[in-house]
């Protein structure tokens, strides 16, 4: 009796050791996840910033403002980078005058990088193509929020060339901001990721593109441990924790995603957070549908502080077109939802054929049609 008491003990304290180390394991990789996805990006960031730079500046008409921000956020990979160079830009009167031109070449460029930032989460996807079902769950969860900057951009770009829509909300409201200074806000994410990024990056500088090869490397080995301790962390007591309390509703999971990227001050971030728990099973497309549609609304937080911070008028009311650009393209494309989830499901049965299909989208939609675009359009 007193040895079968011993042996459950014992067993029941391997049970709990290994249940620790493996919470901790799974911390450890969410942290070294977090590491890669923003080394990624401060690595495209230092080596596009003056190519993004030079290619703004040429911004001639509102079709071509798209595509610059389409191309400049794909090679920056920072919609926050990208639409705060703009805010900086015309505060230093880069795209001349007069207001109205400066807003109405201004307004598409933040269009573009909403769609170009979205390449972060297909690239995360990635690290799950060894796996086929995996992947195009991931594919999938990471393709929708691509899709939806599109349809979005596709709907209101008209209305705004044609009769300046946002531009004329955003002025009217600039109004009431007028005066008001510059804020800062606290990113406790990038407190706790940002040295070991710095680190890395202070041993390459003048070879920035090593950096990329690092972060990727990072990427992948977290994403696949992180799966698999997921699962061996009793996966249906995980998902039935983000089913009740995070992604309960479409509500909450839409705050959940503004709220979140307004601290971290990163959609890519927050998006490509939830891309692992897709792949793994933990989380559907139409959960993160809405998820990544607050995290376009949190991460017009970073561009309007930015405005603020200028004291520009013009700045800030394209700082709050941004806003409005996404919250109009939510309330048509969030009650359409089975548009987007359905085109990403296609795109990513696809996927399942052609494992090589993403890098090529990838490349098509993010670079070289808005570079041949750019390129006709000047």
């Amino acid at each position: 009796m007193v040895e079968k008491n011993k042996t459950r003990f014992f067993q029941k304290s391997k049970g709990l050791a290994n249940k620790v180390f493996k919470i901790v394991a799974l911390i450890g990789l969410i942290y070294l996840f977090l590491v890669s996805v923003e080394l990624l990006g401060e690595s495209f960031e230092s080596l596009g910033e003056g190519v993004a730079k030079a290619f703004l500046e040429t911004v001639s008409n509102p079709i071509l403002g798209l595509f610059v921000g389409i191309f400049t956020t794909s090679l920056v990979q920072s919609s926050s980078m990208t639409t705060s160079l703009v805010v900086g830009l015309v505060a230093g009167g880069a795209f001349g005058t007069d207001p109205e031109i400066a807003i109405q070449l201004a307004i598409p460029i933040i269009m573009g990088a909403n769609i170009g930032t979205s390449v972060t989460g297909i690239i995360v996807s990635l690290g799950h193509i060894s796996r086929k079902d995996e992947f195009e769950r991931a594919f999938s969860a990471s393709i929708v929020h691509d899709f939806f900057n599109l349809l979005a951009v596709a709907t209101i770009l008209p209305l705004q060339i044609v009769f300046n829509l946002l531009g004329r909300i955003s002025y009217a409201i600039e109004k009431l901001f007028e005066g008001a200074g510059g804020l800062e806000m606290s990113d406790p994410l990038g407190k706790i990721i940002d040295p070991l990024v710095r680190y890395i990056l202070s041993f390459l500088s003048e070879i920035e593109w090593v950096g990329i090869i690092i972060a990727l490397v990072l990427l992948f080995i977290s994403l696949r441990y992180l799966v698999k301790t997921m699962r061996s962390l009793m996966l249906s007591k995980i998902e039935l924790f983000f089913d009740r309390y995070l992604f309960k509703n479409t509500i909450t999971a839409l705050s959940l995603g503004t709220l979140f990227t307004a601290i971290v001050q990163s959609s890519s971030i927050t998006t490509s957070l939830v891309i692992p728990l897709a792949g793994a099973g933990v989380l559907t497309i139409q959960q993160i549908y809405p998820y990544a549609l607050g995290a376009n609304v949190g991460t017009t937080v970073t561009t309007l502080l930015a405005a603020l911070a200028t004291g520009n008028p013009i700045s800030v009311t394209i700082a709050i077109s941004h806003l409005f650009f996404n919250l109009i393209g939510i309330s048509i494309w969030l009650p359409l939802k089975k548009v987007p989830i359905t085109l990403a499901r296609k795109f990513a049965e696809i996927t399942k054929k052609y494992q090589f299909f993403p890098f090529i989208y990838i490349i098509v939609t993010f670079f070289l049609i808005p570079l041949l675009l750019i390129l006709i359009v000047r």
